[in-house]
């Protein structure tokens, strides 16, 4: 008898079904993984983006932070504005990167200043990453006490900036800042550190009367300087005002610019104030500065003395108040009875003069400056 097997036929239509299947199982999950892989690349690839965009914007950002060091050592280049307080939509080139500056003083240090700098890249109307760096940038030195010669820092003296002295130095008062000399230094510790005359960096002003009179520059434009004819000094605003002999301030002097005496200055009342406009000196005297009793001076800028202050014979008290710089070139404060207060402003002691027509000599009581610290925010 013949058997016939049905089963051999059924398995004969069933296989290529099967190899069908198998081959489209192998497609779909060599499809999944390809699309795996290319999804992986692609958030590799975006990843690879937003890293070489974040250290775009982090080395704008820190561009940004030398272009506020270079303009704070420099605040004579600034219009407007005593120091460069920033700006916003800064680039560095052209492009969609863009970073805007915020700088401040550091209210319990003028030597220091805060400056806050964010980075970023315009996509449209928007804005898209982001480096915000917050920095501390100190200026290294800043002298606020400027003396030529041996000299003490008397008792009744305070200092917030640094100090400069051309021969040894004897410390009574108090010196918040380091202290630069030649020679030694004894007394008081002063709340900085003792370092070399050599280490200062920061020269003499050097300024002379005829920078400013009868004439002086500014650019291109001449100017005259006013000439003080009266003894006793008067109220003036605007511009240089000189004296080719002694004067004297009786009291409630106000001079709201610069004030040149060729010889000897007396200051014999209360509420002298002398405030010096952008880029000038407040005050030179070639000779000395002779303070009679309870006279009081308030200078906001350089004041460049060319021997010393003293106190009139007999007298029991006088007040200085320097918001600025003193510089001093012989003795500088002679007598603990002068109460004197000395508080470093860079900014407006920075000067620019013009020897001649488009000639300029920029002069600044700060040398360098270093970041203290610099914040990722």
């Amino acid at each position: 008898m013949m058997t016939i097997n049905m089963n051999s036929k059924n398995n004969k239509k069933v296989r290529p079904g099967v190899a069908l299947l198998v081959v489209l199982f192998i497609v779909m999950a060599i499809t999944i993984l390809s699309l795996g892989f290319v999804s992986r690349s692609d958030v590799e690839l975006a990843c690879g983006q937003n890293m070489i965009l974040r250290t775009q914007l982090d080395y704008l950002a820190e561009s940004g932070l030398e272009h506020a060091r270079g303009l704070i050592l420099n605040p004579q280049d600034i219009v407007g504005s005593v120091y460069w307080e920033g700006d916003t939509n800064l680039q560095l080139s052209s492009g969609n990167d863009f970073y805007e500056v915020k700088v401040e003083f550091d209210a319990g240090d003028r030597c220091n200043y805060i400056i806050d700098c964010n980075s970023y890249r315009l996509d449209g109307t928007g804005r898209i990453g982001l480096s915000r760096l917050q920095a501390e940038l100190r200026l290294d030195p800043c002298i606020a006490y400027w003396v030529g010669s041996n000299t003490t820092v008397q008792s009744s003296m305070a200092i917030d900036g640094d100090v400069y002295c051309g021969g040894n130095l004897i410390n009574d008062g108090t010196i918040n800042g380091d202290v630069f000399a030649v020679g030694t230094i004894t007394g008081t510790n002063p709340e900085g550190q003792k370092k070399s005359a050599a280490d200062a960096g920061v020269i003499w002003p050097d300024l002379a009367v005829s920078d400013f009179e009868p004439t002086y520059y500014i650019g291109s434009t001449s100017y005259s300087a006013q000439q003080i004819i009266d003894v006793n000094i008067t109220s003036s605003t605007g511009g240089v005002f000189y004296s080719t002999s002694d004067v004297n301030m009786p009291g409630n002097v106000t001079i709201d610019g610069t004030l040149v005496v060729n010889g000897t200055l007396r200051v014999s009342g209360t509420g002298n104030v002398i405030t010096a406009e952008k880029n000038f000196p407040a005050l030179l005297v070639t000779g000395q500065v002779v303070m009679d009793n309870g006279a009081s001076l308030m200078i906001q800028g350089l004041a460049q003395i060319g021997q010393d202050i003293s106190i009139e014979s007999g007298a029991t008290s006088a007040n200085i108040t320097v918001k600025g710089g003193l510089f001093i070139a012989l003795n500088g404060i002679t007598s603990e009875l002068i109460s004197v207060n000395i508080i470093t402003a860079p900014a407006i002691t920075s000067i620019e003069t013009w020897s001649a027509e488009n000639v300029s000599d920029k002069w600044r009581p700060m040398v360098g400056a270093f970041f203290r610290s610099i914040e990722r925010k």
